[in-house]
């Protein structure tokens, strides 16, 4: 076989699909109906922030359809807690699967992660390429990465290493509201949401057969989360605690009450969303205890919510 030269190493196979028009399809129309008997999971693979906590990962979540999985974020250390429910049954997180991936926005904790999700599971036999939906500057982003990576590409290659020519490949598709993603497991929305300075950070709307999704990202209080959610049957969205806020030095107030949501904010959200079950993830607790956190937002809503761990499964 040819060996491939640098810029086909770093190029080939990357694409960028801004609009609706390319969405992935099917052959078979029928497969495009959704299997009435489909099995859909929630796993959390990160429900940290910033923080180095090292019992939160960073952000990310995966929801699992009939043992395909789809990635939402990949803050750091995605595939080994992919890999870490992967050992707790869920099939569909092995790393060879891990092949499609949501950002929601461009902020470290949610794209350090990427090049893992990249290049690991290529290394661990994954032979489709890397399919990564985001807002505009994900594709100079994945770009990047893969020039910074270009020597370990063209070892692995050609050196004695029997790795595929086709695993390592991403695929860029920057994305406007609307439906991004369609398949015959799953429909996706993106929408946006109000995350301080950003121009582009989106939450995402997941449809399966026996289950409606909503997924914040980073967001300060959006009535889009309301517009989507509408009775969903689960809403994974971020928080920080109104009593930490309160302690936090004036400037951080300021950033926080831009970029994020509150618990009496979040429980206002809820109420009028009406979600069957409220999962918290990226929580600023800011010294507050858990039971804390939680007790603010039930002060307003009244439904089912949950403070999210890692490898917690939904």
């Amino acid at each position: 076989m040819a060996r491939l030269t640098l810029l086909n190493l770093l190029f080939v196979g990357m694409t960028i699909l801004p609009t609706v028009s390319n969405l992935k399809s099917t052959a078979d129309e029928n497969t495009t109906q959704q299997n009435a008997e489909s099995k859909t999971q929630i796993v959390l693979l990160g429900t940290g922030t910033p923080n180095a906590d090292p019992d939160r990962s960073g952000p990310a979540v995966a929801i699992v359809v009939n043992d395909t999985p789809y990635i939402i974020d990949s803050g750091p250390g995605v595939v080994r807690r992919a890999a870490a429910a992967f050992r707790k049954g869920v099939r569909g997180l092995e790393a060879k699967n891990l092949k499609t991936v949501f950002i929601t926005h461009l902020h470290s904790d949610h794209t350090v992660g990427l090049p893992d999700l990249m290049f690991t599971p290529w290394v661990l036999e994954r032979k489709e390429p890397l399919a990564v939906y985001g807002p505009r500057g994900i594709k100079q982003m994945v770009t990047h990465l893969m020039a910074a990576y270009r020597e370990d590409i063209a070892i692995r290659l050609n050196g004695l290493e029997p790795a595929n020519r086709t695993g390592y490949r991403t695929i860029a598709h920057e994305i406007k509201p609307g439906v991004v993603y369609k398949d015959q497991n799953i429909t996706v929305k993106a929408f946006p949401v109000r995350h301080g300075s950003w121009k582009h950070a989106f939450g995402y709307r997941f449809e399966t057969a026996d289950r409606v999704i909503v997924i914040s990202g980073d967001c300060a209080y959006s009535p889009e989360i309301i517009e989507n959610c509408a009775g969903c049957d689960v809403l994974i969205h971020e928080v920080y605690s109104q009593k930490g806020f309160a302690t936090r030095p004036p400037e951080w107030q300021k950033y926080h009450s831009q970029f994020h949501t509150s618990t009496r904010q979040l429980g206002e959200i809820a109420a009028r969303a009406r979600p069957g079950l409220l999962v918290l993830y990226h929580q600023l607790f800011w010294g507050r205890p858990e039971e804390e956190v939680l007790g603010e937002i039930r002060e307003v809503f009244s439904g089912k919510v949950v403070s999210g761990r890692d490898l917690d499964i939904y």
